[in-house]
């Protein structure tokens, strides 16, 4: 069974630059702390990837997975699937970009996993929240242009 979660945050830039760095995949291991690699697998017509590739570490191990990007409701949601991976059964989500004054953008991160191995409730749960977190954190400093924040658990 999938465990839903979401997170908020206010990054002081505009949806575009937001969005603009959300779907430059081959920069996310720079910034990202947690993928090791990223291969864009396919693109659609416009040059945007459409599945995505990624290597990452999870739960001491690493973990392969690929998801498929859905652009309909762009720059205000960037939404994925799963299509496949060795550790996620689902790792569905998607961020959802609102303007807000000031010219800043609050991003919301939405996020359902289930994994093929089963794992305690609230062991879950806090790694989602981890993971959910980190992403957010990681994409304000990219956006903002501050180093990779520092890791607090």
């Amino acid at each position: 069974m999938s465990e839903q979660a979401r997170e908020r945050i206010r990054i002081d830039a505009p949806i575009d630059r937001c969005f603009a760095t959300l779907i430059d995949f081959a920069s996310y291991p720079e910034w990202a702390g947690d993928l090791k690699e990223v291969r864009v697998v396919e693109s659609d017509a416009s040059g945007r990837a459409t599945v995505v590739e990624f290597r990452a570490a999870a739960m001491g191990r690493s973990t392969t997975y690929q998801l498929a990007y859905d652009y309909s409701a762009a720059p205000g949601r960037l939404s994925w699937s799963l299509v496949t991976g060795d550790l996620p059964r689902e790792l569905d989500g998607a961020y959802v970009l609102s303007p807000v004054d000031g010219g800043s953008t609050e991003v919301e991160y939405e996020l359902a996993v289930d994994l093929v191995y089963p794992i305690p409730g609230f062991v879950k749960r806090r790694a989602e929240g981890r993971i959910i977190k980190t992403a957010l954190t990681e994409l304000k400093a990219r956006v903002e242009g501050s180093p990779r924040p520092v890791e607090e658990d």
